[in-house]
C-alpha cells in the first residue's frame, strides 16, 4: 500500500514536472511566432512607407510640372529670309532691271511660275550673285525675245528680228534648266512690267 502511494506520487512529480518542461517551450515557440509576426509587419510598414514616399515625390513632380503649365512645344526653324530685293528705278527712271537666267517654267492657269537666277556682268561674262527666286507672272506678260522664240542669233544686230511674244508662249522653251538670259524690268511698285531676251549676254 505504501509502495503503491509512493508510485503514484512519483507518477505525479514526473507528470508536474513534464508540465513544468512543456510550458516554457510553448511559452518560447508562442514568443518565437509572436516576434516573427512583429518582424513581418515591420517590414510591411517599412515597405509601404517607402511606396507611399515614392508615390508622394512623384505626385509632387507631377504637380510641379503641371504647375510650370504645358510643355513648350518643338521649336521649329524659321525659313531663312531669301536675299532677293526687288530693283528700284534710279531717280528719272521707269524702269529697273534685274538680269538672270529664267528657267523652270510651269504654267499655272493664266499665270506663269518661273525661276530666276540673278547674274551680274563682269568683264563681258556673266557672273551669278548668288541670288536665286521665283517670280508668278500672268501669261500675257510681254517678253521682247529672239532667241528663245526660235529666231537666229546671227541677226542679232537686225532689232526688227526681235519677237514680241507672250511669256505664255515660252512656257515650253524655258521649262529646262538654266539657258536663257532676260533683262527683267520692275516699275516703282516692284511689279515686272517685261522681260527683254539679253541674247547678246547668252552662252
Amino acid at each position: 500500500m505504501a509502495d503503491e502511494t509512493q508510485l503514484k506520487g512519483h507518477l505525479a512529480d514526473l507528470a508536474e514536472s513534464g508540465r513544468r518542461q512543456a510550458v516554457p517551450l510553448a511559452a518560447e515557440r508562442i514568443r518565437a511566432h509572436g516576434e516573427q509576426r512583429l518582424r513581418r509587419r515591420r517590414a510591411a510598414l517599412a515597405s509601404g512607407g517607402v511606396l507611399l514616399a515614392a508615390a508622394l515625390v512623384a505626385g509632387g513632380l507631377s504637380l510641379a510640372r503641371a504647375d510650370r503649365g504645358p510643355e513648350p512645344p518643338a521649336v521649329i526653324p524659321t525659313p531663312t529670309a531669301s536675299p532677293f530685293v526687288t530693283p528700284t528705278p534710279a531717280p528719272g527712271q521707269e524702269y529697273a532691271s534685274e538680269l538672270g537666267y529664267v528657267y523652270g517654267a510651269v504654267a499655272r492657269g493664266d499665270t506663269v511660275q518661273i525661276t530666276v537666277k540673278q547674274l551680274r556682268t563682269a568683264q563681258g561674262t556673266l557672273v551669278p550673285v548668288g541670288v536665286v527666286h521665283t517670280l508668278t507672272l500672268p501669261r500675257r506678260t510681254p517678253v521682247e525675245a529672239r532667241q528663245s522664240a526660235g529666231g537666229d542669233a546671227a541677226d542679232a544686230a537686225d532689232v526688227a528680228d526681235v519677237a514680241d511674244v507672250e511669256l505664255g508662249e515660252l512656257v515650253d522653251r524655258l521649262d529646262g534648266g538654266p539657258r536663257w538670259v532676260f533683262a527683267i524690268d520692275y516699275d516703282s511698285e516692284g511689279r515686272v512690267q517685261s522681260l527683254r531676251e539679253a541674247y547678246w549676254l547668252a552662252e
